[in-house]
């Protein structure tokens, strides 16, 4: 999960350790607490694989203007993407496999980065996910079923509580996998009915078509009389 989220922030932007951790933090939404004694192993790792370079600036680049010769601070290093882990990336976001849905967490960081995913491929962790919450929906209502008589109300609201916030997760899965689907017929409906000429358009060039086929433009009727003069 660190080393998707990892390249996919790095994707937009180069960063240094700090600026990381804190989009990871915003990321995530509280779903799991990224230290650094995680996120710079992490760092090292992929870079020892080749997935990211480290920029670090000479000391004294950073000397102040106006400060002593010896009072230098250590530069931030900076992360960048390669070739290599937009590779990796690309091929992390085209999985569609249990890891990336099964997991709470990872679904999260998946779904921050969808708009880097193949709409099939979202459609797919989507409907996934929801055949997992699905399964973890039957599982609570069965228990509260065979344990309802025997638990304290406090214990049964709590239960109660956890079957509800299931439920809304459905829901909302199933709103975004509707959305999903709705998009993905869009566009053809669009090439339809842009290679299919308008009956509107058809009707109002025949009119203009006979017209010019009779040789000029419409006589008025010599039969019809002219209405009387007012007095």
């Amino acid at each position: 999960m660190l080393e998707f989220a990892i390249l996919g922030l790095l994707q937009q932007t180069p960063m240094h350790g700090y600026e990381l951790r804190k989009q990871l933090a915003q990321m995530l939404g509280g779903l799991r607490s990224i230290s650094y004694g995680s996120l710079y192993p992490a760092l090292r790792r992929m870079q020892g694989a080749g997935l990211i370079t480290t920029d670090e600036p000479p000391p004294r680049a950073l000397l102040l203007a106006d400060a002593p010769p010896l009072t230098g601070r250590r530069g931030k290093v900076v992360y960048t993407i390669t070739a290599d882990g937009k590779e990796r990336f690309h091929e992390l976001v085209g999985q569609t496999g249990p890891e990336a849905y099964d997991d709470g967490g990872l679904f999260g960081v998946r779904l921050a980065f969808f708009r880097h995913t193949a709409q099939d491929v979202r459609l797919r962790i989507l409907e996934g996910r929801r055949r997992t919450v699905e399964r973890q929906r039957e599982g609570l209502r069965s228990s509260l079923s065979r344990t309802r008589e025997r638990l304290d109300r406090y214990t049964l609201e709590l239960q109660r509580h956890g079957l509800e916030s299931v439920d809304r997760e459905v829901r909302w899965l199933s709103e975004l996998i509707d959305s999903e689907r709705r998009e993905a017929s869009e566009p053809s409906t669009a090439r339809r009915e842009a290679s299919e000429p308008s009956t509107a358009r058809r009707e109002a060039s025949e009119p203009s078509t006979a017209r010019q086929e009779a040789g000029g433009t419409t006589q008025p009727d010599p039969t019809e009389a002219e209405p009387p003069p007012t007095t």
